[in-house]
């Protein structure tokens, strides 16, 4: 008796302590300039497998999510980012997928950052 006691305690704060790893909220820096570049970078991490909600902000250049972490990691995020063409701190976007970027998503020309953006959102 004692012994299946014990057993179902152990049980019990196991089931707890995968509950707490399943809804993770999750934020970086993401660089980027507007509407299109939002788009970009949601649509690409909201498809991993692991990420249950994704918002970037073009104002803040926030990321945001709630993740899975048993199913992926932040590292796994910045690197489909920066595949899709974004920075992130340890992540570089390759030069060939940068380039082919609109204009208006250059965030690293100064310049770009002046253009008009409009209702791209």
């Amino acid at each position: 008796m004692k012994t299946t006691m014990i057993t179902a305690i152990a049980f019990l704060i196991m089931a707890v302590g995968h509950a707490q790893d399943k809804n993770k909220s999750v934020s970086f820096e993401v660089k980027g300039n507007c509407g299109m570049c939002k788009s970009r970078i949601e649509k690409a991490s909201i498809k991993l497998k692991g990420v249950k909600f994704a918002t970037w902000s073009p104002e803040t250049k926030q990321f945001e999510a709630v993740i899975d972490e048993r199913k992926i990691t932040i590292p796994d995020i910045k690197k489909r980012i920066a595949e899709v063409g974004h920075d992130s701190d340890g992540f570089t976007a390759p030069d060939s997928v940068y380039n082919k970027l609109p204009e208006c998503c250059k965030y690293r020309d100064p310049a770009s950052v002046h253009m008009d953006h409009g209702n791209k959102n």
